[in-house]
Order: C-alpha cells, then sequence, then structure tokens
C-alpha cells in the first residue's frame, strides 16, 4: 500500500436503501477498475460530468485521476464487491478551498450513494484545512445542485456564462449534523427491514439428519407459516423435509431476499459470495466456529464481515439463535428455537445465542407478545444500534427490549437511546464483561459510570433478565405513571405491610394499604380500586389477590379490568402468585396474546413494586422536555483548541520546559473570557484536601502549577504536500467542468490554523497512534471557558511562605503542593492569619517531609463552604465523560461518584449533582449550610462543553471545587492533553462500526 496512503479514510457504510457499499481513497492500482466504470456510464452522466461528451478516458487522464496525493488532490471511490460504482474528489485551488465533483454509475444512483461520499469527502477536506467546496454545475443537473443543497452546510450559488457556481460551506452546522444523523437513521432502519421482511428464504446446509442446525430452521420456518417461499439448499440431496432443495443458492430460479446460513465455518466465505452473486439482501450466520473459538476463528469473522459488506450484505451473526417477526403478513422463524411468542408490541434484541432460546420460551411463558426478535451471536456487522434505529420507526413495537453482552460503538448507542427513549421505552441488561468472539472491545469505564451514562441517555438498565420481563410487561401493557405515589389494595395485611416497604425502598411514596380481608370478593376489590384510582394523590396501583381458599378470581380480575382500562394510571397485581400475563388478566384481541390494559402479575409484591418503580423513575425523566445545551456567555473555543495545539506542539518540539517556579497562575481574582497570559504548558496538581475538612466548613485549597510531565514529545507532524504537490493542474474525475480543476496552491492541513482536525496527523498525513501524556496547567484553558483557578504560591522556604501570604491576603492555607495531597490527611493547615502561624506550619511540613519541600500558599477560601470534585476523561469507546462527587474523605472512599456524557445540557448538569448519595450535604441537611448548586451546575455545563470542544483533553481534575453560599471556587486544577488517534466514535461522517 502506498506510503501515504490515509487507511484511517476506509468506511463501510449503508446506503439508502439499506444495501452497504465500501468507501476508500483512489489508488494508482485502481486503473483498471476506473475505466470499467466508466464504461458502464450513460452518455448523460459523462456530458453532466465533463459539459461534453468523451466516451472514453485516455490512458492519461487514467493515471492523472488515479494517482493523488491525498492532501492536495484527493478521490475518494464506493466499492460494492470488485466494482467501483461512483467516484467524488476534490483539488485545492487556493487557501482554504477546493473545486468538488462526483460521478455515480446509472445503475446505482438514487441509492444515496453520493450523499455519503459527500460527507466523507467533507471531512477529509476539513482535515486537510479545505474549508469551502466549489462546485461548477450544469443548470440541467437537478441531481448535484439538489445535492449540495440538501447536504445540510451554508450553500451558496451564481449563474454565470451558462453554469450555476456553487460554494459550500464546509463548517459543520446543526442542521449538517441532523441531515446525516437522518439519513442515517432511514438508511440503518431500511437495512434491518430488508432482513426481517423477506420475500424469500433460502436455508443454506439444510440437510436430513434430526436435529441439525439447518434443519431445525428450515422445520420452524415452515412450521411458522411464513409467507414466502422457502428453498433448502444442499449440494447432495434433492429434498429437505419434504421441500425441493437445490446444490446451490444460485441454482434458485427465482430471487432469495435472505439467506439463512448453516455450514461448517470454513465453508462460510464461499456462501457469502454465491450469495452475493445471486443478489440476497441479507444473511443470518448460525453457524459456529467463529470469533469465540480464538485468533483463527475471530480472523474468520472479521472476514465474513468485511466480504458481506463489501458485496452490500448485512449479516446478523454468526453464532447466532437467528430472526423472528410476528407480523401475520411475514410470519418468519428464521430460528432455532421451536417456540416464539405471539404477537405483541415488544421489540426483543439479544447478544447471546444460546440465551436465545430459553429467552423466548420465559417470554411465552408470561404470555407477552413480541413484534420482532433478534439474535446477534457474535455480532460481526448487525448490532443493537441498527435495531434502535429501526425499532424507532417500526409502529408494531412500542418497547424495547436489550440484553447486551458488549457495545460497539457507545457513544452511538447512548444518542440513539436518547432520542429513542423520548418515544419508546427501552429496558437493557447489560451482563459484565465482553465475550472473547464479538467484534467489541473492552469497555473502559466503571460499571457505576456506565449506570450513570445509560440513567441520562433515558435508558432503563436492571440486574438481570427476570427484572428484563417484569419490567418488560408493565411497560406494554399499562400507562405511565405521573409521579411516584402509590395506592395499595390487598386481601392480606401482612403483604399490604411487604409491599409499603418495598416502596418505600424504592424511593416510591405509598399510601396506607388498604386491607380488604381475606373474604374479599369482586365488588369489594372494584369499589377500592376505583376510590383510590379516583384519588389526585394516587399516580399508581398495586393490588395483591391472594386468597386463602379458591373463590371468584375470574370475577374479581374482571372488575379489575373493569375499573382500570380506562383510567391512565397504571395497575400491577399479585394475583395469586402469577406470574406473567395471567390469562384472567388479559384485554382481549382476537388473538392469543394480551391486548392494551392488561393487568401484568408477580409471584410476589415486591417483585410488582420493584418493576413500578423502574417504570416511575424512566416516566419521570421522560416527563422533562429534551433541550440543547444551554448558550453560554464568555466562551472562546478558537482560542481555546489554539492553546492545545500549541501546547502539544511545544511538548513535541521539546519546549515544554516550564518549571514549577515559572509556570503562569491565574491571579485570584480574574475570570478573563478572551486572552490569556502565556501558554498552558506545565502541569498543574490536585487542589487542597477534603480530608482536612471538619463539619461544613470545608474550607481548603489548591494550587494551579507543577512541572510539565516529563514523558516523551508525542507525535505532532504537520502533512506535507505530498510527493505529487508539484504536479500539475488537471482536470480529476468527477469535476463538473470541463476546464482544468486550478493550481495546487495553499496550505496542506497539519500546520496551525488548519481544519479542525489539522493537528491530529502524522507526516505521512495518516492519524497517528496517540501521542503521549502532556500536562499541563489548565488556567488559561479554563479561563476561555469562563472558569477561574485560585491563585496559588509556590514556596521552599518558611520565609517565602510568609511573602506569599503578604501578598495574596490574609487569612491563607499552606498546604503539600503534590498532585496527590487531597487523597491524604494532614496535607494542609487552614485559617492562618499571620506570619508566625505560617511559619509553625512550614515548619510542621518540613519536619514532616524533609527540609526543601515544596509547599503551596493560598488565599483562604470564604466559609462556609462544600468541597466538590470534578472530572473529565476521554474515554475511547463513550468519548469525553464527565464526573462528579463531593471531596470528603468518605465520598472518596466510597467512590460516590456520578458521570455524564459531555456536552451537558442544565437537565444533566442538574440530574448529575444529585445522582451521588452524599448530595444532600449540597442542600442544606445534616448541618451542612445551603449553597450554590446554581453556580455548580453552570460550572459542570462549561466543563462539559470543553470536554465537547476539545478531543485532545485526555482528562481534566478539577481537585478541589468550593461550593460557597454564592459561587464557586476551582482551588485546584490539572489537566492531560493528548493528541488523539483519529476522530471520535460517533463524530464524523456515517460508518459502520
Amino acid at each position: 500500500m502506498e506510503e501515504q496512503y490515509p487507511a484511517h479514510w476506509e468506511a463501510d457504510v449503508v446506503l439508502a436503501d439499506g444495501g452497504t457499499a465500501h468507501v476508500r481513497p483512489i489508488r494508482p492500482a485502481d486503473a483498471d477498475r476506473l475505466r470499467s466504470f466508466y464504461s458502464r456510464l450513460s452518455d448523460e452522466s459523462i456530458y453532466f460530468r465533463f459539459f461534453g461528451p468523451r466516451p472514453r478516458l485516455s490512458d492519461k487522464e487514467v493515471a492523472r485521476f488515479t494517482n493523488v496525493d491525498y492532501v492536495t488532490r484527493v478521490a475518494l471511490i464506493a466499492t460494492i464487491g470488485d466494482e467501483m460504482v461512483a467516484v467524488i474528489r476534490y483539488d485545492r485551488t487556493g487557501p482554504g478551498e477546493a473545486e468538488v465533483a462526483f460521478l455515480v454509475e446509472d445503475a446505482h444512483q438514487g441509492r444515496g450513494v453520493a450523499s455519503v461520499l459527500l460527507e466523507h469527502l467533507a471531512a477529509t477536506a476539513r482535515e486537510r484545512g479545505i474549508e469551502r467546496f466549489v462546485a461548477d454545475v450544469l443548470p440541467a443537473n437537478m441531481r448535484m445542485t439538489g445535492l449540495l443543497r440538501q447536504a445540510g452546510y451554508t450553500a451558496q450559488s451564481q449563474f454565470a456564462d451558462g453554469v450555476v457556481r456553487m460554494t459550500l460551506d464546509l463548517t459543520p452546522t446543526d442542521t449538517s449534523a441532523e441531515v446525516r444523523a437522518a439519513r442515517e437513521h432511514r438508511a440503518e432502519a431500511r437495512s434491518i427491514a430488508r432482513l426481517l421482511t423477506p420475500g424469500s428464504v433460502a436455508v443454506i446446509g439444510a440437510s436430513r439428519e434430526p436435529g441439525g442446525v439447518g434443519q431445525s430452521v428450515l422445520r420452524n420456518l415452515l412450521a411458522a407459516g411464513f409467507t414466502g417461499p422457502v428453498y433448502p439448499v444442499h449440494r447432495e440431496v434433492r429434498a429437505v423435509h419434504g421441500v425441493r432443495a437445490y446444490p446451490s443458492v444460485t441454482a434458485i430460479d427465482d430471487e432469495v431476499d435472505l439467506a439463512v446460513v448453516a455450514v461448517p465455518a470454513e465453508s462460510v466465505l464461499d456462501v457469502v459470495k454465491e450469495c452475493a452473486e445471486k443478489g440476497v439482501h441479507g444473511l443470518v450466520v448460525v453457524s459456529s466456529g467463529f470469533g469465540e473459538t480464538g485468533a483463527r476463528g475471530r480472523a474468520r469473522q472479521d472476514e465474513l464481515a468485511r466480504i458481506a459488506r463489501s458485496y452490500g450484505l448485512r449479516v446478523v451473526g454468526p453464532n447466532c439463535l437467528g430472526i423472528a417477526n410476528t407480523d401475520p403478513a411475514v410470519k418468519l422463524n428464521a430460528t432455532l428455537a421451536p417456540t416464539v411468542p405471539g404477537r405483541g408490541k415488544v421489540g426483543f434484541f439479544s447478544q447471546s445465542g444460546a440465551l436465545g432460546t430459553a429467552l423466548l420460551q420465559r417470554v411465552a411463558q408470561r404470555g407477552m407478545g413480541i413484534s420482532s426478535f433478534v439474535s446477534a451471536g457474535n455480532r460481526a456487522d448487525v448490532s443493537g444500534n441498527d435495531l434502535l434505529q429501526y425499532w424507532e420507526e417500526d409502529d408494531s413495537t412500542d418497547v424495547i427490549l436489550l440484553y447486551l453482552e458488549s457495545l460497539g460503538n457507545p457513544r452511538k448507542f447512548t444518542r440513539l437511546a436518547r432520542r429513542i427513549a423520548r418515544r419508546k421505552p427501552i429496558v437493557v441488561v447489560k451482563s459484565g464483561g465482553t465475550p472473547a468472539g464479538h467484534s467489541a472491545e473492552e469497555l473502559g469505564l466503571p460499571d457505576s459510570a456506565i449506570s450513570s451514562l445509560f440513567e441520562q441517555a433515558g435508558l432503563i438498565r436492571v440486574d438481570d433478565l427476570i427484572q428484563l420481563f417484569d419490567v418488560g410487561q408493565v411497560l406494554a401493557y399499562q400507562p405511565l405513571p405521573a409521579g411516584p405515589k402509590v395506592a395499595l389494595v390487598t386481601n392480606s395485611d401482612a403483604l399490604g405491610l411487604l409491599a409499603a416497604d418495598a416502596c418505600l425502598a424504592a424511593g416510591l411514596e405509598p399510601r396506607p394499604p388498604v386491607n380488604l380481608g381475606p373474604g374479599a370478593g369482586p365488588s369489594e376489590f372494584g369499589t377500592a380500586l376505583a376510590g383510590e384510582l379516583s384519588s389526585t394523590d394516587v399516580d399508581a396501583a398495586v393490588v395483591i389477590h391472594m386468597p386463602p381458599i379458591p373463590g371468584a378470581s375470574d370475577e374479581v380480575a374482571a372488575e379489575l379490568l373493569r375499573v382500570s382500562k380506562d383510567v391512565a394510571k397504571p395497575v400491577v397485581t399479585t394475583f395469586h402468585g402469577h406470574l406473567g400475563m395471567h390469562p384472567a388478566l388479559r384485554v382481549g384481541t382476537g388473538s392469543a396474546t394480551p391486548g392494551r390494559c392488561s393487568i401484568p402479575s408477580y409471584a410476589a409484591p415486591e417483585e410488582a413494586v420493584r418493576a413500578l418503580a423502574h417504570v416511575v423513575r424512566y416516566a419521570r425523566w421522560r416527563a422533562h422536555p429534551a433541550v440543547p445545551p444551554p448558550e453560554l456567555d464568555g466562551i472562546d473555543t478558537t482560542r481555546a483548541r489554539s492553546l492545545a495545539r500549541t501546547a502539544l506542539a511545544a511538548a513535541l518540539a521539546g519546549e515544554a520546559t516550564t518549571s514549577r517556579d515559572t509556570a503562569p497562575i491565574a491571579a485570584a481574582d480574574e475570570r478573563t473570557t478572551g486572552g490569556s497570559r502565556g501558554e498552558a504548558v506545565a502541569a498543574s496538581p490536585d487542589g487542597s484536601p477534603g480530608t482536612a475538612t471538619t463539619g461544613p466548613s470545608g474550607g481548603s485549597s489548591g494550587e494551579a502549577a507543577v512541572t510539565s510531565s516529563g514523558e516523551p514529545p508525542g507525535e505532532m507532524a504537520a502533512t506535507s504536500a505530498g510527493a505529487a504537490s508539484g504536479a500539475p493542474a488537471e482536470t480529476p474525475a468527477g469535476t463538473p467542468t470541463g476546464t482544468p480543476a486550478g493550481t495546487q496552491s495553499g496550505m496542506p492541513s497539519g500546520t496551525p490554523g488548519g481544519g479542525p482536525d489539522a493537528g491530529r496527523l502524522g507526516s505521512s498525513g495518516v492519524f497517528a497512534e496517540p501521542g503521549p501524556p502532556v500536562e499541563i496547567d489548565p488556567t488559561e484553558l479554563l479561563s476561555c471557558y469562563g472558569l477561574t483557578v485560585w491563585r496559588a504560591e509556590l514556596v521552599r522556604s518558611a520565609d517565602e511562605a510568609v511573602a506569599a501570604a503578604e501578598q495574596l491576603g490574609w487569612p491563607v492555607v499552606v498546604k503539600v503542593a503534590d498532585p496527590g495531597a487531597s487523597r491524604r490527611a494532614g496535607t494542609v493547615r487552614l485559617g492562618l492569619t499571620g506570619p508566625e502561624m505560617v511559619r509553625n506550619a512550614y515548619t510542621e511540613f518540613a519536619v514532616q517531609l524533609g527540609e526543601g519541600a515544596e509547599l503551596a500558599v493560598q488565599r483562604m477560601a470564604p466559609q462556609p463552604a462544600v468541597p466538590t470534585v470534578v472530572g473529565v476523561i476521554e474515554d475511547p469507546a463513550f468519548g469525553p465523560v464527565v464526573s462528579f462527587g463531593l471531596g470528603e474523605v468518605t465520598a472518596r472512599l466510597l467512590q460516590d461518584q456520578g458521570f455524564r456524557l459531555a456536552p451537558l445540557t442544565g437537565e444533566d448538569a442538574a440530574a448529575l449533582v444529585r445522582s451521588v448519595r452524599a448530595a444532600p450535604l449540597l442542600f442544606g441537611e445534616y448541618g451542612y449550610p445551603p449553597v450554590a448548586v446554581g453556580a455548580l451546575e453552570d460550572l459542570l455545563v462549561r466543563v462539559g462543553r470543553l470536554a465537547g470542544d476539545l478531543p485532545e483533553l485526555a482528562r481534566l481534575d478539577l481537585d478541589q471545587v468550593l461550593v460557597g453560599e454564592s459561587d464557586v471556587m476551582i482551588l485546584g486544577a490539572r489537566a492531560t492533553l493528548r493528541t488523539p488517534a483519529g476522530p471520535r466514535l460517533d463524530g464524523g461522517p456515517r460508518r459502520l462500526s
């Protein structure tokens, strides 16, 4: 492969019709592929491209078109199988500007190929410092003008000399992000629809062997009454299970939409190619022997996904149970499970093939219905994200249940979930760890952080599969509650008290139980329930019917249904200890599965309350409207990015040699929002220790300057113009004009002032590995977001300490200048009001730490105040994550922290503050004073904005942040920058994970 070939530009993409293609930079070896592509173009396509006839490309033109420098001249192609189906390219014509054009094979026009190529080319252009695309278009070429206008970027057009000149500003906008997300949603939803609504199915590997995998799938397909033709494929036999068999999928005369592959693993890749030749839309690979078997199997699995996607196919599996759709118009059971639940409103996704059969049986035993089911197995291609896209617009699905063992693109998962959960509840079980066979990396965040991020997205995370179905059956059949107030109607005093205790433990507000006694019948239950539901102090009801002797149970059930069906308040029961949808509590729909307003039953009252509590919390989240992050004053993102890049460049050049004595420190009263002093190239430590705080005072300090990390310089080279930078101008393939595309002038990216991704490239133009960490003093950086770090002076003698105190103003604190000091007791002296106290404090530390120990002097913060800790980490999977906790030693020891994805809305910040168990200390409880929680939330929003804006920010620690009665004070701050390896997950153009 060419030395400068930018491999990180390659991507598998989903097209508008649900098919797939591969996007990659063009290479000299594509010459014959380009000729073949050109030969299939219509005269009209050629005319729109070249403004005149051009029946063939000369060898010289082919050489020019396929030899680019990937900097000033870039071309991307889309391939399906071995064929090129589209090309898009730009040629730099001046500083920040390039001419763009594209060409799509006629047979693939209208599939969204050009729009996805434009997304990818725009990303590469920004990476190379290109800010604008210019295109000359014939007025009749409405398809191209429409594409450019509908991309979501700011577009301008002028008409002159018979052509329309269009200029596209490549700065990402909210509109361009919305357009990209909408196209992604439609494409991925359609790709799953093609799998779940096939017109015909082939079972490849369907043998006569009883109990064989292929025969089991075939038998289940036929037994379910699949509405289309089913084609067994076996190389030797003429019929399987009474159905004519074919020696290969290509031997089938009619079209095949879906193929279920049940052949040995070593034969799967050949089958995939045959299916691609046949024009199959999707594959379900139930065969094992892939990633779960080790390195060789993992390589085979990766090749399976690569080949399938390159030919336009989506793949479920391998090593999966299969897929099912209960729609009467489809009746698809392409699984190994003989039992599939009836029709319902629940979409169910499971990554475990082994658990799949048991899970489906459990759903069926409960009497619940499903709309569709997908078991992804090793998840080589189709993932939970794809199913979320499909179920979002599927009218047959009201509730989504997920059993996840891994997350391929966690940031995208939370983005989709946050949007979809506004309309449809999502209940998820996330197992610990990632199975060896999955095409996903192990998550680096602790499980508590993942729970926090799920909560932010509106997901209902439960502990196990029993709870998954417990919560699912409430959501599927009952309305959402308006609040946490719960009525309890029971015929057992003991069970009513258990239910009340369970409500309190779950954060609900139970009313006193209405005990009807063991002999209560239908009228008593009906009257009591109706009275409770009519009260404005009731949001939901739990009914317990556990008669000591058999009685009129069906009549009681009928009365419960009659009373509750027209009330917009959920009702759950413990009805004879039955688990699931009791037949007597079902609303008839004309089918075997229950209808809306059916009442779910649980084996014990505690289980009913637990499920209801999950639903109450979800309803509370959903009741708050979705709002974007707030507009903030005092934000200077441009300067912040410049500071980060300057610091990284200085480290690379070996210039990050600032010592602790000379590191820049912000003045105590400085709250600059524009220009700052110096370059942020030195590291800062933790702030003062919360362990020195007693009661509500919390007064402690932190310094903001320590040495640079001492790490070797990171890779931060600028991209060169490439070997072809001096080549003459040319007319590139895809340029919509018959004249040369212009000269190759302008600065290549990778230099200061380039595009948003300019600083992330290695000298070859390829994204480098993540650079080494570079610790900085973030004072300047924080000032760009309206945040001020309190000034601290570093001292090495008692005289220096006194002089610093005189300069800062009394009272002061003296503390150990060590990044880890805030985690140790006895490392700070508070409330020092005179020189003698400062000298004594310094002497005590000198005895403790040795003569010449480095200490920090900082002005004492106003009291009372509560110490907190705010942090940011750039997680490889989730992206920037903001953490919050209290600074007290107990909170640290218990790891009492909350987490949210950046950027934060005001609601996110408020929820983050309240998510920690020690949050009551901020609201005036337990003897602490009420503090400025609003100011704390504003700080969190600003920190989240900083984290979202700067992918170079690998870590930020604000330790401590004192929350006073009227403001917040950042006493200590340190940060680590790092050159990213590439764009954030879910942060660039559309691509399959």
